[in-house]
């Protein structure tokens, strides 16, 4: 762990250090911690903003897009010079101007089943930022299986939803008694994902996205920073997070409401008997498990 802050960062971080909750060793494993997030549009924005200001070490950024300039109004880590580049490529630059202390592992790709445990192998947590259901049900699928704790977000017109999967004992790890066997993953219960919410994705065509009914330029600032407030606490083991609970945020009335999520007892990836891998999905449409 990084004890041994250069004065440079004591510094950068010294409101980070002076508090008791942080101090030299939280920011010591916040240099140490590597985050993957995937999207680098209106909620990885915020995300990444901030995580490197924090002084998260290691970004990885996955994302295949390039800028537009109709993503100017809220992906705020881009530019007019950028329209036309990749995104990863201008986030880098973005995190070397903020904080020269931030390594960014740029993957230029989307996030695939073929793709996916390779990239997991290599963070301790994942933010997800992405705008379409078949990413996001990957996600869960694939960070629930391996252990990898994960922050959800999405937008739409002016509301915006959020939570945190912890990082759990995979489900073949738990015994029949509910009990987490020995394993090296922190964590233990059996708690809930984001299928136990929602089992499959929404009809195609039933929920319109951002490019069709618009979002608010300012509302993935507010969603992005708290799924970036979340990641910083999953790193700093501290505070309580999201969950098994999802706040949903509506910035035409300016209300935040807060539901329970508990573990369904016949989800198919976070509950014993379940599946095994994402290649035993199909990511498309519904992205339905068929039972067994």
């Amino acid at each position: 762990m990084s004890l041994d802050l250069t004065p440079e960062q004591l510094d950068r971080y010294s409101r980070h250090v002076i508090m008791d909750e942080v101090g030299p060793e939280g920011q010591g494993r916040l240099l140490d911690a590597r985050v993957l997030c995937i999207g680098a549009g209106g909620l990885g924005s915020p995300v990444i903003q901030y995580l490197a200001a924090a002084g998260v070490g290691t970004l990885g950024i996955a994302d295949d897009d390039v800028v537009e300039r109709s993503n100017l109004q809220r992906q705020v880590i881009h530019g007019d010079p950028d329209v036309g580049r990749p995104k990863v490529e201008s986030a880098k630059e973005f995190v070397a101007r903020q904080n020269p202390d931030i390594d960014v592992e740029p993957h230029e790709t989307r996030v695939t089943p073929d793709n996916i445990e390779g990239l997991l192998d290599e963070y301790d947590l994942v933010v997800d930022g992405s705008d379409n259901f078949a990413t996001r049900y990957l996600v869960n699928d694939a960070c629930t299986l391996a252990g990898v704790p994960f922050v959800h977000g999405a937008i739409l017109r002016f509301e915006g939803q959020m939570t945190t999967f912890e990082a759990r004992s995979p489900p073949e790890a738990v015994g029949e008694d509910g009990e987490a066997a020995d394993s090296p993953v922190e964590g233990g219960d059996n708690g809930p994902c984001y299928r136990c919410l929602f089992p499959e994705a929404p009809e195609p065509g039933t929920v319109p996205d951002c490019a069709t009914a618009g979002v608010l330029g300012v509302l993935p600032g507010t969603v992005g920073c708290v799924m970036a407030t979340e990641a910083v606490k999953l790193v700093l083991d501290h505070g309580e997070t999201l969950d098994g609970r999802m706040v949903f945020y509506d910035a035409e009335d300016m209300t935040f409401r807060e539901i329970q999520v508990e573990p369904r007892p016949d989800c198919p990836v976070c509950q014993p008997g379940g599946i095994e891998s994402v290649h035993e999905v199909e990511y498309r449409d519904t992205c339905s498990i068929a039972a067994d």
